[in-house]
């Protein structure tokens, strides 16, 4: 008897999952979330010592704020994100701001940019979930002047958030083959995707702290804002929506130190500075 031949599973269409998540990104209204997020940028910008003038190029950058941080130090910035809506939702924050800012769609695996053509080369919560973890990086890293800098913000696979996507993935698997977007919140990844590219790979284990009136309201902003959760939800039937929820309650409530009705949970992102060869 002749043994059975395996066939190899079919590739993961990383493009197909590229749009699937563009339109994620564009439906609820990210940006009302992401504004509450403004610290991070800031605190990524003060860690990459940033220099006005300097020519600075913040990619997947939602709303813009690490956009406005590096903005507000005086630096020359080019705004990128797939999603037009939050670019005009970061345009409109640096207008009224006052700030002169370029504004730009882009592909984060596909930057149309000249190499070494910035100083300083940022992502906050955005370029670590692309499909193609290492063209993404190798895109950022192009871009970046050789003695340049990388700055980046990542939610770790044990943090809050990253327990989250867990969660969603149980009740929507991801496709098979994409790996998760935690793994740019270890160091054994960012050294896999940089190692080639670095000098220094600095790594700062920080927490963002989400704070709500309570854990309903967390979860009635991010199922109404947040694009994978407003997903998650509207792919799935009542009963499966009632035990999603309850699943989420039970998330939050193990990270909640407020003592009181409000929401106060610290979640983990890993701050990473990283001296470009």
């Amino acid at each position: 008897m002749s043994a059975a031949i395996s066939t190899p599973p079919p590739a993961t269409d990383l493009g197909a999952v590229k749009t699937r998540q563009q339109a994620a990104w564009g439906t609820g209204n990210y940006a009302v979330v992401g504004t509450t997020l403004q610290i991070v940028g800031e605190q990524l910008c003060e860690a990459l010592d940033l220099r006005a003038g300097s020519r600075v190029l913040d990619v997947a950058a939602g709303n813009g704020n690490a956009t406005l941080a590096a903005a507000r130090r005086w630096c020359d910035v080019t705004s990128t994100d797939y999603v037009p809506a939050l670019l005009e939702s970061g345009r409109a924050r640096a207008q009224a701001e006052g700030h002169s800012v370029r504004f730009q769609e882009a592909d984060a695996e596909n930057l149309p940019f000249p190499d070494a053509s910035f100083d300083v080369v940022m992502s906050t919560f955005g370029v670590m979930f692309t499909p193609n973890q290492d063209q993404a990086a190798a895109e950022l890293a192009r871009v970046c002047r050789p003695g340049g800098k990388i700055g980046l913000a990542n939610w770790t696979p044990e943090s809050f958030i990253g327990q989250l996507f867990r969660t969603i993935a149980s009740y929507v698997p991801p496709p098979p083959g994409v790996k998760p977007p935690g793994l740019w919140g270890t160091q054994a990844r960012l050294d896999e995707l940089f190692g080639a590219s670095a000098k220094a790979i600095r790594t700062t284990p920080r927490d963002f702290v989400f704070r709500y009136r309570s854990p309903a309201h967390w979860i009635e902003v991010f199922r109404t804002y947040y694009g994978p959760i407003h997903k998650t939800f509207a792919a799935l039937d009542a009963g499966k929506q009632q035990a999603f929820t309850q699943d989420l309650l039970a998330l939050l409530d193990r990270g909640n130190r407020s003592g009181d009705a409000t929401l106060v949970l610290p979640c983990e992102y890993l701050e990473v500075v990283i001296d470009r060869r």
